[in-house]
């Protein structure tokens, strides 16, 4: 195989079952590289990055890691070769600082030297340009911190091939720029990165390279530069037309009017502050932020489910 290549699979394939999530999967990751792993949602490439991570076995197929053939049967044997993956739920405990975290499960009495952990630690950061204390707790800590977390202890134990599921599912368009930033430094000091999403301007900022899964079958590798038109097509298997035609409602009329409405939780922590807006008939009205901005709040306190402080609900029936 290609010494070119950090990882190779040749004919990867994983059933559960009768349901084939891997069918025969072609895929090279190049040393120093940033390769997205497109599909839509049940595509395969959680179950496909599983298998390089150690938590599956391939029901077939072979795995090369810098050239030579390897058997992948734990998480540990993925660690060994250099290989490590950020799931969207993070393994941390809440508890423990994030250099207790990030040493955790490692043998040998120097990491017991908190001291110098924190130095390593603090290296690693300046190095790659995270913003991370060694002694906060993880419990007091934001989403991105703790992907930072998971990041650094990948790096502490000498990872050169990361895979991220998802990263920015939960984070800001500020705290996406400034992982993205962050990657690209990696990927300068030469560490290859694997990023599953199904986010396309994601996929244009970021990669070098684009590979593209749909029901299980590699469909493709693109160079990003030249991918913008046929990722859609290749993810979904067809052309797909982004203008959309939203025709203007027909004589809108106020059906909810929400003004000031304000939450907060047992803890006193305001949930929610000063929510306003109205809904008119004959149209949709969505509602976007990331994973505890009060969506659910928002939304309960409207059906009655959730005690407000302040603010006022009116619903206008059709006459």
């Amino acid at each position: 195989m290609s010494e070119e290549y950090a990882i190779e699979l040749k004919n990867i394939t994983k059933r559960f079952g009768k349901v084939t999530a891997n069918d025969k999967v072609c895929l090279s990751v190049k040393r120093g590289e940033i390769l997205s792993v497109l599909g839509e949602n049940g595509s395969g490439k959680t179950t496909l990055m599983n298998m390089i991570s150690g938590i599956y076995y391939p029901d077939e197929g072979q795995i090369f890691v810098n050239g030579k053939e390897v058997t992948i049967r734990s998480p540990k044997d993925s660690f060994a070769l250099g290989i490590g993956m950020i799931h969207q739920h993070f393994k941390l405990v809440d508890v423990l600082t994030a250099a207790e975290n990030i040493i955790l499960g490692l043998s040998g009495r120097e990491v017991l030297d908190m001291k110098a952990v924190s130095a390593k630690i603090n290296e690693l950061t300046a190095k790659y340009g995270f913003e991370l204390d060694p002694d906060q707790k993880i419990y007091t800590m934001s989403v991105s911190q703790k992907q930072t977390v998971e990041i650094v202890k990948l790096l502490y134990r000498g990872v050169d091939i990361l895979i991220l599921d998802e990263p920015t599912a939960v984070l800001t368009p500020q705290e996406t720029d400034k992982l993205f930033a962050v990657l690209r430094n990696m990927r300068e000091a030469g560490h290859s990165i694997i990023i599953i999403t199904h986010k396309l301007h994601e996929v244009l900022a970021l990669s070098d390279r684009v590979s593209v899964l749909r029901k299980g079958q590699y469909i493709g590798t693109v160079y990003t530069a030249d991918a913008e038109e046929s990722l859609t097509e290749m993810m979904v298997g067809k052309k797909v037309s982004l203008n959309i035609e939203r025709p203007d409602p027909v004589n809108p009329e106020r059906r909810l009017v929400v003004e000031g409405v304000t939450c907060v939780d047992k803890e006193g922590v305001t949930t929610l502050d000063h929510a306003s807006f109205t809904a008119y008939s004959g149209e949709i009205l969505g509602i976007a932020g990331i994973a505890g901005s009060g969506q659910r709040e928002l939304l309960e306190s409207i059906a009655g489910l959730e005690a407000m402080t302040d603010g006022t609900i009116t619903y206008y029936p059709p006459e």
